[in-house]
């Protein structure tokens, strides 16, 4: 059946709209690589793959200054998953008018003569991360009272533990960005490893993080579920049910702990979809959770409405 000449034009323009709006979402908008410990990492000396943690910023452009957020990606404490858990979130807020960092902390991967780096280099990092955005908040045209943080799985892990577990400013030091907290303003923990030394816990990114045997202070100190304190930050989570890797009784146990010490938080979970998400776009369900941590963001000011 032929197409009468005015729907094969209707037709032609939204195929041409879809297909310029992919394009307009595959770009990634402009960045700058440096190193998060740029004078020396502490306690290392070796400069190999690996060893050296950097910063990947991305800058909103606007006339005033913005949000930012730092981005952990997973990968278990043994890599980084910077596609779909770092360049595209890096995209999204960018197209939200906030800032972003992607972190790639210290991990049990290469590094350190194929040794790796397990607790406390990767806390080290996150939380340096968030001190360098807010010390360097004027030159980066970033608010230093609106940095939040974004993990995922393991990098959810990492990023509950910078929620609960903070490097205080200290006045007095040389550094600059150890002047400031590294408490950030917003927490999104994505499909999270949250607890550590529990039968819902993933056994890799711990074994990765704290060695075969942890000592148990050690153990319970990183089972962040635990950890939550009336300092910790606003909360956002999502998790499905179908997450076979990391349960979501992990976000469950978080989510409980935030409302007894009264942190705002808001969860959303799903039924559909594996572990390892991203933005979801291809999951019916799950891939409404950006567009809800965007109204999220924007009831906390972080985003302008």
């Amino acid at each position: 059946m032929t197409r009468p000449p005015l729907l094969q034009s209707l037709s032609f323009l939204v195929c041409l709209c879809l297909a310029n709006s992919s394009v307009v979402f595959a770009e990634q908008p402009a960045n700058t690589t440096e190193p998060l410990w740029p004078a020396g990492i502490p306690g290392v000396e070796l400069t190999g793959d690996g060893d050296v943690p950097s910063l990947i910023i991305t800058k909103a452009e606007s006339d005033t200054p913005t949000a930012a957020v730092v981005i952990l990606p997973g990968g278990g404490y043994g890599g980084h998953a910077m596609g779909h858990e770092g360049h595209e979130f890096a995209a999204w807020f960018h197209s939200m008018g906030m800032s972003s960092a992607i972190c790639t902390y210290r991990l049990r991967g290469k590094g350190n003569d194929g040794k790796g780096y397990g607790h406390p280099a990767p806390m080290q990092d996150a939380q340096r991360a968030i001190q360098t955005l807010r010390a360097r908040a004027k030159e980066l045209n970033i608010d230093p009272n609106r940095i939040g943080v974004i993990g995922f799985s393991a990098g959810g892990h990492l990023c509950s533990t910078v929620s609960t577990h903070f490097a205080e400013a200290n006045e007095a030091s040389e550094d600059p960005v150890q002047r400031v907290s590294s408490r950030p303003d917003f927490s999104i923990l994505c499909y999270a490893v949250l607890s550590l030394g529990k039968p819902h816990t993933h056994k890799g990114s711990q074994r990765n993080l704290l060695g075969v045997n942890p000592a148990p202070e050690l153990l319970a100190s990183l089972d962040t579920p635990t950890q939550v304190s009336a300092k910790t930050p606003p909360t956002f989570l999502f998790h499905t049910a179908q997450d076979t890797a990391v349960p979501v009784e992990n976000s469950l146990l978080y989510y409980r702990a935030c409302v007894e010490h009264k942190v705002p938080v808001e969860m959303h979970l799903f039924n559909d979809g594996s572990h390892g998400l991203g933005l979801a776009k291809k999951v019916d369900g799950a891939n409404q959770w950006p567009a809800l941590c965007q109204t999220w963001l924007t009831r906390l000011g972080m985003v302008k409405p």
